[in-house]
């Protein structure tokens, strides 16, 4: 019999019984053994109260109830002293749960024995502990909620704004000429195509942030995809006036990912180094293996961005410079989207920035190189 069988409580409140009865039958022996010298014994007076008394309680009551009235009275208090502090405790798990329904799910009740009672202060703690953290969840999730709904009504209330606008005043024949027409219906086409970016932008980051992204996991060598994408991001590189540069330093890079998502996270990361790099002229991509995984650096050389804005740049709709990023018509939710997408791989992002330049960082777990074999992953 172990010891944390003997420490359960069913075998605390049995040595409490034999201790009760113990204690009562010593008291009882002590207390016949007292009445029989005060009786019968031939010391002090023999018409002494005390004794008339003694022997009229035993004439007309008899020892045997006497006893039994005494025994059974000893080993009730005894019982109860025994068991207090089991009592107590439970009358502590007892307030503690009702404070827990009056203050809140912080309050903990405290575990001070490895009994039944223990296990139930524990269990009650952890209960209260994940009770809490899906409230503050709920609570996270109403406020982030709430911050969509203002960033969305806020970045489509600014370019419908000037639609209108710009509609309302050829609706009123105020163009004088076709070539003025022709320029504010251009600068509603053009405020058209950002609530369109942002509309799109949206869908995504929901299918991603979801659960509606279904991954068809491949082994992928990781090396060519980037070389493939930053090929085909030519174009928006010469438009910006920028280049690009590869630093390959590793021989195999091999991952398990869905080129088709990936694709449109790495876009985000080309396209945002593209939009804030302009300065630099260049964009690098590093490609290294540290460990057990293949590391993409997205680098460029624009203004840095400030430290106490990194640890926020992956939430929807932040955005470091505000007024910097309407104009080049960011919607805020490129870098989420990525992170997502990225996160679904089993990847991490993180960015570093200073003064010289700016790098965003994914890792992912590397796999052995092979004859692709799709695998389905749902959010």
């Amino acid at each position: 019999m172990n010891g944390k069988f003997i420490a359960t409580i069913r075998w605390k409140f049995i040595l409490a019984f034999v201790l009760s009865s113990v204690t009562a039958a010593a008291l009882l022996t002590a207390c016949y053994q007292l009445v029989n010298s005060m009786v019968y014994m031939n010391s002090g007076p023999p018409n002494a109260p005390y004794r008339r008394i003694l022997r009229w309680i035993i004439n007309h009551i008899g020892s045997v109830p006497l006893l039994t009235t005494v025994g059974i009275a000893s080993f009730l208090l005894f019982f109860f002293i025994y068991t207090r502090k089991i009592v107590l405790y439970l009358e502590e798990i007892t307030q503690g749960i009702q404070q827990m329904t009056r203050i809140g799910m912080a309050h903990r009740i405290e575990v001070r024995t490895g009994d039944e009672l223990g296990v139930l202060a524990e269990n009650i703690n952890e209960m209260a502990k994940r009770l809490q953290h899906s409230l503050e969840e709920e609570r996270r999730a109403e406020n982030a909620k709430n911050d969509l709904i203002t960033g969305v009504s806020h970045d489509l209330r600014t370019p419908l704004t000037s639609i209108l606008g710009f509609l309302e005043y050829i609706e009123r024949d105020r163009c004088r000429e076709e070539a003025e027409m022709r320029y504010y219906v251009s600068i509603a086409y053009q405020k058209t195509l950002v609530l369109q970016k942002l509309i799109d932008d949206l869908f995504e980051y929901t299918r991603v942030h979801g659960g509606g992204l279904t991954l068809a996991l491949q082994k992928l060598d990781l090396k060519a995809f980037m070389r493939q994408l930053a090929e085909e991001s030519v174009p928006a590189l010469e438009q910006a006036g920028m280049t690009y540069r590869i630093e390959d330093n590793a021989d195999r890079l091999w991952i398990m990912a869905s080129p088709h998502e990936l694709v449109r996270a790495y876009e985000n990361l080309i396209t945002n180094a593209i939009r804030y790099g302009k300065e630099g002229k260049r964009v690098e991509i590093g490609l290294s293996r540290e460990g057990d995984e293949a590391v993409v650096r997205i680098r460029n050389f624009g203004e840095r961005i400030a430290e106490s804005d990194l640890p926020h740049i992956f939430e929807r709709f932040y955005r470091a410079e505000r007024s910097r990023s309407q104009h080049t018509g960011g919607s805020g939710l490129g870098l989420a989207i990525a992170q997502g997408i990225i996160e679904r791989h089993n990847g991490v992002i993180s960015a570093e920035s200073d003064m010289s330049r700016t790098d965003f960082i994914t890792r992912f777990p590397l796999c052995e190189e092979g004859t692709p074999e799709p695998i389905l992953r749902k959010s």
